[in-house]
């Protein structure tokens, strides 16, 4: 479908100066939109165009995800063989690495599908992925391509080097992959230099990265202290926490992203301001793993830019957000904080992190901007405009439930059903494969 006019609904532009237009609409036209106003106008402007009704939804721009493991999928329902992990250097151990280790071709292809599928019914239209399969690592990324042009959602994608099972696997991975998103001219996929953490690399490997990153303009996508371990091992091995290790190294910068820095210090803070570093905080996986509370709030007052991340462990950013609403509060024990931030951190953040890495305008609904459009289905109980618009978003919308999914311009799903996937069939391949799985770890 090249052009459609969705009418009849609340519509919440974001971006720079955001508007909420009832009986809104906005024009589609081949992947990108063409016009945005009031259903009148429109209608008159537009009176031959193919028509999607909205029925009284919220009309807004496709969630965007800036951290994801796609990869991390087989693992739910999973118990990991022996003792349960009691720190997280233990859940690394004992869980990931011998599952990551584990996959096959398809492993990684159904590993990605099915999150992708679950990106679709949450609204999720961007995503910044981090992958790992040391056993099926060569080609990886070409794998989860397929999976995500397939569900026809937008990626970033990266493999995660690390020594750990061989120095500096991944490298040629991730050059390979870059050289061909550089080369491309489609803009659904870009690529990333992706690292695991500075306490699994060693200096040479980390140059050798940073090296490629720099000449191929791309940034680097890594994990920093996410536990005390990471820190503690940089400080031992080169005398600088981790952050500091990295910024030296020249691994920051305004399209690298150092996901989680939850044990950083002001003076780290101070280093990752002044080179623009993004930071991507990940709410619900650092409570899962008990790794502590990331000071985000003291990161965004000194102007770093911090987007949201699920770290794998869903595709709902909507709930995301209000889990980081919810718990700066109780970690500040102040009720004054993050109702700003929180959705700040999603809603603005995300886009403007994922805008330095596709070349087209993503997260809000303007002329020009990628068609990624999401109707979500909320009948809001009182007055609703863009003065307290985030007072919805946090106690309405993040519960409402995602009626049509549209990305590119393509309708993805409509009435809440998914339009091009067996979704169902999908699903049962990957429970299949997961049972095998399971058994080689």
């Amino acid at each position: 479908m090249n052009n459609l006019l969705i009418t009849n609904g609340t519509l919440i532009t974001l971006g720079a100066k955001n508007r909420v237009i009832n009986s809104g609409a906005v024009y589609i036209e081949d992947g990108k939109i063409a016009a945005v106003g009031t259903e009148d106008v429109l209608i008159k402007q537009y009176p031959k165009a193919e028509r999607l009704d909205a029925q009284g939804k919220v009309i807004m721009p496709g969630m965007i995800n800036t951290h994801h493991h796609l990869y991390s999928t087989m693992a739910r329902g999973m118990t990991p063989p022996g003792e349960p992990a009691e720190n997280f250097v233990q859940i690394l151990e004992r869980l990931w690495w011998k599952l990551d280790y584990a996959l096959n071709e398809d492993d990684v292809y159904y590993s990605a599908i099915i999150p992708l599928i679950e990106c679709i019914k949450n609204g999720t239209t961007t995503i910044i992925d981090h992958h790992a399969s040391p056993s099926c690592r060569d080609g990886s990324l070409d794998i989860i391509e397929k999976a995500v042009l397939q569900a026809g959602l937008r990626a970033c994608l990266c493999y995660e080097v690390s020594d750990r099972n061989i120095k500096g696997g991944g490298v040629k991975e991730n050059v390979r992959f870059i050289r061909k998103c550089n080369s491309s001219q489609q803009n659904q996929i870009s690529a990333m230099m992706g690292l695991h953490a500075s306490m699994t690399i060693s200096p040479e490997t980390l140059n050798t990265c940073v090296g490629y990153a720099r000449d191929l303009n791309v940034g680097c996508h890594i994990h920093v202290s996410e536990d005390k371990a990471d820190r503690e091992d940089s400080q031992q091995k080169y005398g600088v926490p981790t952050v500091t290790r990295l910024i030296q190294a020249n691994a920051g910068g305004e399209k690298s992203i150092f996901v989680h820095c939850i044990h950083i210090d002001e003076n780290e803070m101070n280093q990752l301001a002044d080179s623009k570093t993004i930071v991507v905080h990940n709410p619900e996986s650092n409570m899962n793993n008990a790794v502590g509370v990331a000071p985000v709030l003291d990161m965004m007052k000194k102007g770093i830019l911090v987007g949201l991340g699920t770290d794998g462990m869903s595709s709902n950013m909507f709930s995301q957000a209000r889990v980081a609403y919810l718990l700066h509060r109780l970690a500040k024990k102040d009720p004054r904080v993050a109702f700003v931030e929180a959705p700040q951190m999603l809603l603005w953040n995300n886009a403007t992190i994922v805008n330095r890495l596709f070349p087209v305008t993503l997260g809000e609904l303007s002329v020009g901007a990628a068609a990624d459009i999401i109707l979500v289905d909320y009948t809001s109980p009182t007055q609703f405009s863009a003065d307290n618009f985030l007072g919805h978003f946090i106690f309405g919308l993040y519960d409402a439930q995602v009626d049509t999914t549209i990305c590119n311009g393509r309708i993805l799903m409509k009435d809440k059903k998914i339009v091009h996937l067996d979704v169902k069939k999908l699903a049962g391949e990957s429970a299949l494969l997961a049972k095998k799985m399971w058994g080689r770890l």
